[in-house]
Parts: C-alpha cells; sequence; structure tokens
C-alpha cells in the first residue's frame, strides 16, 4: 500500500493548527503569570513575607520583668539566631540579684526546667510622678505645695506642665547637647543638657550607674501591667522615637490612647505600634519569687495574636518598594513582628486590625465578668459555675457588654457582627474560659491579695468609657 503524500493545503491546515497551539499555551502562560501577579499584589501585608533587611537593629528591649516577661525573653532566645536581648531592671534590687546569679533565666514546663542566659541588662532611671506630674529633683512634691490649703489634685494643677520633665529634657547623655523641636522655618536652637541626677529624683544616687544606658530602642516589648505602663514608659520616653516599635503584650484595651495622650501628643513623633493578646499562663510561685526572681512556670499553653495598628501618615514616605508601592510598615515594625512569629513556644500569629480588634473585645467582655467577680468572691475562676445567682448577675453584665460593642462604631461595617457579640455567645465563652481555668486565679483576684493596683480601669472601665461614647 503506497504512503499518501501530504499535499501543501495539509501541510498549511497542520502548520495553522501548530501555530494555534503554540498561541493558545502563550495566552494560558499569560493568565497564569497574570494570576499570580494579582495574588501577590492581593496578599496583605502579614501574608507577603518580604526579604529581611540587614540595616534593622536586632536588638530587643524587654520592660517588664513579671511572668510574661521573662517568657517571652527565654523563648526569643531559643530559636535559631536569636537576636540580642536587653532585661530593663526597673529597681536596683533587681539588678543586684541578676548580678548576684547565674545571669539567666529559668522557665518550668511540667517535670522539665530549661535555663538560658546570654542577655544583657539595663537599669530604668528613676522617676516619680504624683497625680500625673513628673518630679525634678530639688523642686517641691505636690504634697509640699498643697499643704492644707488645697487638694492636691488641685496642687497639680498649678504644678501643671511647667514643672513637668518634658520628654525633650529628658537626659541622653551628661556632656551632649539636646536639639529643642521648632516649628516650621525656624531654625532649632540648642538645649543645655541636664543632668540624670537633676532630672529625676533617684533614690540611691550613684548605685547601678554602669548598667544605665542612653543608646536608642528601636525594638520594644512591653509585658508591664496596663496601669504601670505610661509610667514605665516616661523612664525611656528620650530613647524612643519615630522609627521604634512598641509591642504591647498586656490585657486590657485603652493603653494606646493612653500612651499618645501622655507621652506621644503629636503624631508625627510617635513610634509604632502591635498590639498583642496572650492566652499563654505563666505564674511566678510566692516561695520562690524571692529566692530567684528570673524563674517562672509556664502551666499553660497558649498563642499570641499579634497585629500592627495602622497610622495616618507612612513610616517612610520617601521610600518605595520594587512594585512602586509606599512603606506603610516601619522596618522594625515588620522585623519585630516576623521575629516573634518565627517563635515556637510562643506560636504568635499576625492577624489584620480588623480581626485583631474584635479578638480584644472578646477577651476583655470575658475579663470584664471574670476577673471583678472572682475578685469580690475571693475565689478561682470554677466558681462561676453552676450558681444561679452569680449565672444571673453574669448574664446581666454581659448584656450590657454586647450592647455597647454591637454599637462601636468602627465594627459597623463588618458583617455578622451582632452573632458574634450576641450576649448568648458571649456567655458561652465565659463559661468556657471558667471551666477550662476551674482551678486557677484570675490577674485581677491576685493583684488584690497582693495589694497591688489592679487592670479594671483598662477592662471594665474601657466598656464604660465607649459606653459613653456611643449613648
Amino acid at each position: 500500500m503506497e504512503a499518501k503524500v501530504p499535499t501543501d493545503r495539509d501541510i498549511e491546515t497542520e502548520v495553522e493548527g501548530q501555530d494555534a497551539r503554540e498561541h493558545e499555551t502563550a495566552e494560558s502562560a499569560e493568565s497564569e503569570r497574570a494570576d499570580g501577579d494579582g495574588l501577590r499584589r492581593s496578599l496583605n501585608a502579614i501574608e507577603a513575607q518580604p526579604a529581611s533587611q540587614s540595616d534593622i537593629p536586632r536588638r530587643i528591649h524587654i520592660i517588664g520583668n513579671g511572668s510574661v516577661g521573662k517568657l517571652v525573653a527565654h523563648s526569643l532566645r531559643g530559636i535559631a539566631n536569636p537576636p540580642p536581648i536587653t532585661l530593663m531592671l526597673h529597681r536596683y534590687e533587681l539588678l543586684q540579684a541578676w548580678e548576684k546569679s547565674k545571669k539567666e533565666i529559668t522557665i518550668q514546663d511540667g517535670e522539665y526546667k530549661v535555663s538560658r542566659g546570654g542577655f544583657d541588662v539595663e537599669l530604668l532611671p528613676e522617676v516619680r510622678r504624683q497625680h500625673g506630674v513628673e518630679l525634678q529633683a530639688g523642686k517641691p512634691d505636690v504634697y509640699d505645695v498643697a499643704g492644707e490649703r488645697m487638694r492636691p489634685h488641685e496642687a497639680a494643677k498649678l504644678l501643671g506642665p511647667g514643672e513637668m520633665a518634658a520628654p525633650q529634657q529628658q537626659p541622653v547623655e551628661e556632656t551632649q547637647e539636646q536639639i529643642a523641636p521648632s516649628g516650621e522655618g525656624e531654625e532649632a536652637q540648642p538645649q543645655q543638657p541636664i543632668p540624670l541626677r537633676k532630672a529625676y529624683y533617684n533614690p540611691g544616687a550613684g548605685q547601678g550607674d554602669h548598667a544605665y544606658s542612653t543608646e536608642p530602642i528601636h525594638n520594644l516589648i512591653v509585658t508591664t501591667k496596663a496601669a504601670y505602663t505610661v509610667p514605665a514608659l516616661l523612664r525611656i520616653r528620650h530613647r524612643i522615637s519615630r522609627s521604634t516599635t512598641i509591642c504591647f503584650l498586656q490585657n486590657g484595651m485603652g493603653i494606646i490612647d493612653d500612651v499618645n495622650k501622655h507621652l506621644f501628643a503629636r503624631e508625627e513623633e510617635r513610634p509604632s505600634y502591635v498590639q498583642g493578646i496572650i492566652t499563654h499562663g505563666v505564674n511566678v510561685p510566692p516561695e520562690v519569687a524571692k529566692r530567684d526572681p528570673f524563674f517562672a512556670v509556664h502551666a499553660g499553653h497558649g498563642t499570641i495574636a499579634l497585629g500592627v495598628i495602622p497610622r495616618e501618615h507612612p513610616i517612610r514616605e520617601e521610600i518605595e518598594d520594587d512594585a512602586g508601592k509606599r512603606e506603610i510598615w516601619a522596618p522594625s515594625a515588620r522585623y519585630l513582628l516576623r521575629t516573634l512569629t518565627r517563635t515556637p513556644v510562643l506560636c504568635a500569629v499576625g492577624f489584620t486590625p480588623t480581626e485583631l480588634l474584635q479578638q480584644q473585645l472578646e477577651k476583655v467582655a470575658v475579663n470584664s465578668v471574670l476577673n471583678p467577680l472572682t475578685s469580690l468572691l475571693d475565689a478561682r475562676n470554677g466558681a462561676l459555675l453552676y450558681n444561679f445567682a452569680l449565672t444571673r448577675t453574669l448574664r446581666l453584665l454581659l448584656a450590657e457588654t454586647s450592647l455597647v460593642i454591637r454599637s462601636l462604631p468602627e465594627l459597623q461595617s463588618i458583617p455578622n457582627i451582632n452573632t458574634r457579640f450576641s450576649p448568648q455567645r458571649l456567655e458561652s465563652l465565659v463559661t468556657s474560659v471558667a471551666d477550662k481555668t476551674r482551678d486557677n486565679i484570675s490577674s485581677m483576684l491576685a493583684d488584690v491579695r497582693a495589694g497591688r493596683k489592679t487592670e479594671i480601669e483598662y477592662i471594665n472601665g474601657y466598656i464604660v468609657k465607649r459606653g459613653e461614647e456611643v449613648g
């Protein structure tokens, strides 16, 4: 049988078919590339995970030497290529205890105790505040001015900002000049430096001078009680700049509002903020605290939800990335977020600001019932279960809290808010937490028993304040 010889028409048809297949393949590849580019553009800042920048300072300062601060510092030192960690001690006695110890933090998890070292320490300058007024050495305090003629808070208004240690006047070095901020078009005038001893009351002057530092802080984690946040940051206000990122790992809400009000009133001077919600259970046994102040027990494993608080003006408006988009995060915020999320023990996860806000409100709603009731009863969390009288009180509190949260203007455009923050769902959250932690005591009850200031102003107080705003 003779083979068929292809005609010119057959060859032309085959060439046209091959061209069509090549054109279709090219279109498919172009479509895949376009889909990939669109997907990458749609990723938010957390998911994009850009390459790390080598010019970002890696050192992380931690202020707050409680159980959470110890856990975070200990966990960060346990990762591969750990960042340098500086513990900021608020009392000279802690510095003495550190220098006499093995200079390690020990975390007990179950039967195992793990000690890690390699930390640097600093001693915070002592600052005295009375009724919102920061006192300077050699100046009369609020009670001296008040005497028997007026009340202390009235005397504080008389002293006013003029007697306060303004952030621009806080010392950098005893021989270094400072530049005072000036208005637009005015030339900045140098100020005479204020010695540390004259700027602050510092009991035990001369002790621990070697542990003071004036180096700028780029990455800061705050784990103090909410009520002590402003006084703690006041001590290092002169070391914080617009390029700094502060991560708050605390209970309650409204803390950042207080920080902006008292420390960073001008938006262009504010650092970047990262808000965190921590669910780890960490405690320090009282019998061990005095003997080893750098020991903690990791009693319950949890997670940390993190989110960068948006700011009105980009942190680096003059710099654009490869895609031509302006950078809206400080490099230190990106670095701090990535460092925390790559720490296995902490189980930190990044969320969008909207989702993080909803998680914060859920936790505040639970704590606004659990903490005060257990503190009033002086009982463990399980006491709220299977009690008719307490259940009735709990439901009345949650009904008000649910109404306030569902009325917040920032949540009105979010779907399913009425269901997520309904009284019934909030009650189920409170009951679930009380059942899981039935043998634990709340942090507020621990503060009450120890005679410390509680965080109720940033838990129940926040709900009351927002309720007054929405009417």
